[in-house]
């Protein structure tokens, strides 16, 4: 089914049903687009879409509404996505230019996201194993407590209060902090973390047990991977709009939201570039959620995705709506971690 002007009729179909949540009828095509056809002829076209899958009659005498064959030629279909209105790309920059770290970035974003798709929008927080160390700072609180600050590409920041064996001069602290910088800056966590293992052993023998008091409150702030499993959700009150789907689609969403891991499977893999995924109905990974379509895409600095974001929502979703917030959200916090390296 190829021919330009089926494809219009089903695109009227997508566009009209989204809109007002009713079956579309061959009349309010005519008079609501301008197709250039006859309503028999507007008529024959649907007839030869329902044949072919793209859309179905729920009920007898009622108008017709897209199948997931047809959402996915419409979204196959669209040209580009559409640009953000000039008061929406103001909107993200207002939100997301004031946000003060990593976490605020992450719970601004999920709320702005819900606000403009009007769906249940998802953020992935930065994988730890997909980021690289920044910088490593030693600050001296007393001779023999230093705080420990580990700064990472995705804009994380950990810090530790740690008891060292012995006092330890200024001297002392402005040497392990270079020594420290030049085994992990600028490495993926995995190996910052192999190199600094192998610190204690490269130093002189008096700074060893320093370095390796120090080195192993490091390591291990670098193998914590909670981070890999969390997400921020907002916007579950927007699937009170689909309460005529409620047992098909709200219902098994609003028990999905409660398992991280089934959102993180839900957003699917991260993407690479500016690419926006949508997967539509029975293409999720889950049977219960037949009827949810999902649109996401991958973030990070530069070309490094570190984490996905998307929304979430029934399959009568604004789909060129939905894929441009979500495209311009992730530029928009690929951009402040960008800006976070230099």
């Amino acid at each position: 089914m190829v021919e330009d002007r089926k494809l219009a009729v089903l695109r009227a179909i997508v566009e009209d049903y989204v809109a007002t949540e009713e079956p579309v009828g061959s009349r309010a095509l005519v008079e609501r687009h301008q197709l250039g056809v006859s309503p028999a002829t507007v008529r024959n076209d649907m007839a030869a879409l329902e044949e072919e899958g793209f859309i179905h009659q729920p009920h007898t005498s009622a108008g017709r509404v897209p199948t997931d064959k047809g959402y996915r030629l419409f979204v196959d279909r669209l040209s580009s996505v559409k640009p953000m209105s000039a008061a929406e790309k103001r909107a993200i920059a207002t939100l997301l230019d004031s946000a003060v770290d990593l976490d605020d970035v992450v719970q601004r974003s999920v709320r702005l996201l819900s606000t403009l798709t009007r769906q249940v929008a998802i953020v992935q927080y930065p994988t730890l194993s997909r980021s690289t160390v920044r910088h490593i700072e030693l600050v001296a609180i007393t001779p023999t407590r230093v705080m420990l600050i580990l700064i990472l590409s995705t804009g994380r920041v950990e810090q530790r209060l740690v008891e060292i064996p012995a006092e330890m001069s200024d001297d002392q602290l402005a040497d392990l902090r270079i020594r420290l910088n030049q085994a992990a800056a600028g490495e993926r966590i995995a190996d910052g973390a192999a190199a600094l293992s192998r610190l204690p052993d490269a130093v002189p023998p008096a700074d060893r047990a320093l370095t390796k008091c120090l080195v192993d409150v490091l390591t291990d702030s670098m193998s914590d991977h909670r981070s890999d499993e969390r997400v921020a959700v907002a916007g579950a009150a927007n699937l009170a709009r689909f309460g005529d789907n409620f047992d098909t689609a709200v219902r098994p969403l609003l028990e999905a939201l409660e398992e991280h891991v089934v959102l993180l499977k839900l957003i699917g893999e991260v993407a690479v570039g500016d690419a926006v995924t949508v997967r539509i109905g029975h293409e999720g990974p889950y049977s219960q959620l037949a009827s949810t379509s999902v649109v996401a895409t991958g973030y990070g600095p530069t070309d490094q995705a570190l984490a996905t974001l998307g929304v979430v929502g029934p399959t009568r979703m604004d789909y060129p709506g939905s894929m441009a917030a979500v495209r311009a959200v992730a530029r928009y916090v690929s951009r402040i971690l960008d800006e976070g390296q230099q």
